[in-house]
Formats: C-alpha cells, structure tokens, sequence
C-alpha cells in the first residue's frame, strides 16, 4: 500500500530536520515494518526482524528463535497449574469489574514469573531446542539465535500499513527527543540564546531552537521586564527528561551567569592567562568578582573592565543596569578582605582564623561606603570572601569600649555621615535615635528640638497677617 523506496531520498532530509544519526533512522524503519508484518502475517509469540536498506528500498525478513533445552523449560505440571491459577485470576477481574472495580491483567505467556525463575513454556514459534538448532548450527549454544528468512509480503494492508507509519512517526520523535536531551544535558552551566516565545503567569517559555526552555519565577532577575520577541542570554541549570520531551530550565539569576558573559567578551579568559576564581551576586543589584592572573603583565582587573569599560559595560548591558565590582584576588586572606569592600578604602583589617571572623577598620568618612546600602557591600563582599566581616569606622575603633562612647560614637557617625553623604541610610539614622534615647534616660532631661509640625503653622500664620497688610 505504500511504496518503500519513498523512504530513501526522504532520510537524510529528517535526519537534518531532526538532528537523528541517519542510522537511527535506518533502524527505526525497520522495526516499524517488522511491526507491521507481525500485524499481518506473524503468529503470537513470535520475533520478527526486518533490515531496510535506505538506497535500494529492499526489505528482508527474519524470524528469529531462541535455543533451549529441557531444563528451561515448563513441566506438563506446571503448565497445568499455571493455567488454573491464571484462569482463577481471570474470573476474579470478571467478578470485580462486576462489581465496578478494577480488574486484573491477563499476562500473555510471560517469560518471567518470579524473581530468578527462568523457565519458560516451549512455543515453537520463538523457540528451538539445542539439538534442532546444532543441526544448522553445530556451533549453537543455549540462548543463542537463529534467524529463518521469511517471505516478504509487497501487498502490505491498510492497517499494517498504518500501524508502519504510527511506529516510525513515534520512533522518530522519540529518537528526536533523545537526541535534543543529549545535547542540552552537555550544555549544563553552558550559557544559550534564545526568543522569548510565551509567558504563561510568571514562567517565562523561551525558543531555543529545537525546543523550548522554561525561565521559572525563582531563577529570574529581580524587577526585570519580559516581553516576547526579546532575545535574552541564560545560563542552563538543568535538563531533565520528561514524557513530551526534555524539560530545560534556565536561568538569568545564578552567579555563573556573569562568569559566561565576560567569557564572552574576554579573550584573557579563552585563553588561561586570567581567571575568575569567585562570584558573589545579588542579581539585578549588584555582583562582585574576584580575579587572579597567570601571567606576568597582565591586568585581570584591567582585562576584565577593558578599554574606556567597554567590556564590563557590555555586560552591565545584558544584565540591565546591574553594578559589577571587580577585584583582584589574593591568598594574603587580609588584603583579599580588604579588596572585596571595595569601592571603600580600608585601614587595616584583623582576623581570626579559627571562626573565619574578620574586623575591617575604614576611615570614617567611608563607613557608610564600605557597609553599602542595606549591608549590600559588606554581605557580597562577606560570600566573596567566606569570611564573618566586621566593619568599624578607625575613631569608633580608638574610642575605649562601654556603652555611653558606643552609643555617642554611632550617633556621631550617623550625623557626620548624614552631613557628608547625600543619601542616608536606615542604619545610621536608627543609630543616631538610639544613641539619644540613651542619653535622655541617663541624664533625665529631654532634648529640646523644635517640632516640624509646630514649626508650619507658624509660617502659615505669618503669611497671613503678610497678606493683611498688603490688602490693608
């Protein structure tokens, strides 16, 4: 019903479509036409085989059978007993789908029926006894094959012919599907573009070509806007395998993300001469590198930050704004520390190898700087570093312990810091209100300022007694 040398020219154009070895597809179509011979033609129980050949379109059948001996198989007594007992299961399902519940499965000739029983009941469609196949094998052995040809059958019918076509569009795209696993799975970590094809609530569904890959709520950029068409750049964190085809999930918040953009724009990194050795990120605010050399007269910082910035600014680009910090890193564990607070300067800094606690001693005028907005600079640089940091302003570390000059020493801080920096921080101001409350309480008497609330209405009334005047 179908013509078979249609399958030739057709292979090569599926295994390029499909990215299948054209093996595989060979191989697919065979299996299909043994499938439908069977349907047609084959007896129960028994294994047919059939090899295409892509270029001629010949097909050839075999039936294969499996070499035995009186000890693999059955008894008449167990044979017996096994079909009472299968027949008692019969008319127990028949009973419960009688009674509305689920019945049974009738196991057809299982090879099987325990964990290491091997036996087997003889069917001589699948099987051949030792001293029958030695006879046309005297090499034969136990468990060994023997391949009869068969006639092949031109006139295939309608369903045979159908059940070809189900079988190799299901092989096809079961093979297709192993082939698009296998290539994601080697691409973990790696970094892949694509478009942004749908979004479904807050899963983002991302074309990446073969196949579609999932950008969860959990691994997107903070604040970052979607919309479909956009080309994106995302780091695959997992391939997994599932029944409509490989699940991909990508991401644009993982750290590693930052390292593959800068491989992207860094030759030094390509070739080995400068390394990122680590990555503390808070994604779509602000990421910190450690960098290392290993050669002489390289830059990393510089390599990595390029010409007037236009490396790190290329990435900045793609991660929409983010801030990049990058360091160089050191064994000297103090200096790595003090670099890792960067943009801030630091005095000196003094650790404690065995709880990994660090105190970093900063000018004053940098405190705020060097903690960051919200503990952002001293958090990043703490996970750079796996380090417990400590920050202290040097006069607040001058000053003799106790809790008056602590108290006074924040509030001073936050004061100045208000003074110098245009913009505060909750930290400062929740010090400089702490350390005043404390000192009403021990001195007794209350600080007098000057309500803002009391302050307006004596504005509002001097502009009008103003207007008065001037319509008098």
């Amino acid at each position: 019903m179908f013509d078979l040398k249609q399958f030739g020219p057709a292979i090569q154009q599926i295994a390029e479509e499909k990215g299948i070895a054209v093996d595989k597809i060979v191989e697919t179509i065979g299996m299909a036409l043994a499938a439908a011979y069977k349907k047609d033609y084959g007896k129960k129980g028994q294994i047919i085989r059939a090899t295409f050949d892509p270029k001629t379109g010949d097909v050839t059948m075999r039936q294969v059978k499996i070499v035995v001996d009186e000890s693999m198989l059955k008894s008449d007594e167990e044979i017996a007993a096994e079909d009472e007992e299968r027949a008692s299961r019969l008319a127990e399902g028949v009973r419960r789908a009688a009674e509305g519940g689920m019945r049974h499965r009738d196991e057809d000739e299982d090879e099987f029926l325990g964990e290491g029983e091997k036996k087997v009941r003889f069917n001589p469609e699948k099987h051949l006894m030792l001293d029958e196949a030695q006879k046309i094998n005297p090499g034969a052995k136990l468990e060994d094959e023997i391949e009869f040809p068969l006639e092949f059958k031109e006139d295939f019918g309608r369903i045979a012919a159908q059940t070809a076509k189900q079988v190799i569009i299901q092989r096809i795209r079961e093979a297709e599907r192993d082939a698009i696993y296998n290539e994601y799975k080697d691409r973990e970590g790696e970094l892949i573009t694509g478009l942004i094809q749908r979004i479904e609530g807050r899963n983002v569904f991302i074309d990446v070509g073969r196949t579609t890959a999932l950008l969860p709520p959990e691994e997107q950029m903070p604040f970052e806007r979607y919309n479909i068409g956009e080309r994106i750049k995302m780091l695959v964190i997992a391939v997994e395998k599932n029944p409509r085809g490989p699940g991909i999930i990508v991401s644009r918040s993982h750290p590693r993300l930052v390292k593959k953009l800068f491989e992207l724009e860094v030759p030094e990194i390509a070739s080995g001469s400068v390394e990122i050795k680590l990555i503390a990120r808070e994604a779509g605010s602000r990421s910190k590198i450690a960098v290392v050399s290993h050669q002489d007269g390289v830059d990393p910082v510089g390599s990595l930050v390029g010409q007037k910035g236009v490396r790190v600014s290329t990435v900045i680009h793609e991660l929409n704004g983010e801030k990049i910090d990058i360091i160089e890193w050191s064994e000297d564990q103090p200096n790595f520390i003090a670099h890792a607070l960067s943009p801030s300067k630091v005095v000196d800094v003094e650790i404690r190898p065995e709880t990994r606690e660090a105190r970093a001693i900063v000018p004053d005028d940098q405190l705020s700087l060097a903690i960051g907005k919200g503990g952002q600079n001293v958090r990043l640089a703490a996970k750079l570093t796996g380090w417990k940091i400590d920050v202290r302003s040097d006069k607040k570390a001058e000053e003799p312990a106790g809790p008056d000059n602590e108290a006074a020493a924040e509030a001073k801080t936050a004061a100045e810091t208000d003074t110098k920096d245009s913009e505060k921080t909750p930290e400062t101001e929740t010090a400089a209100e702490t350390a005043t409350e404390e000192k009403e309480e021990k001195t007794g008497k209350e600080t007098p300022t000057k309500s803002k609330k009391e302050t307006k209405p004596k504005k509002k009334r001097a502009a009008k007694k103003s207007k008065t005047t001037n319509g008098s």
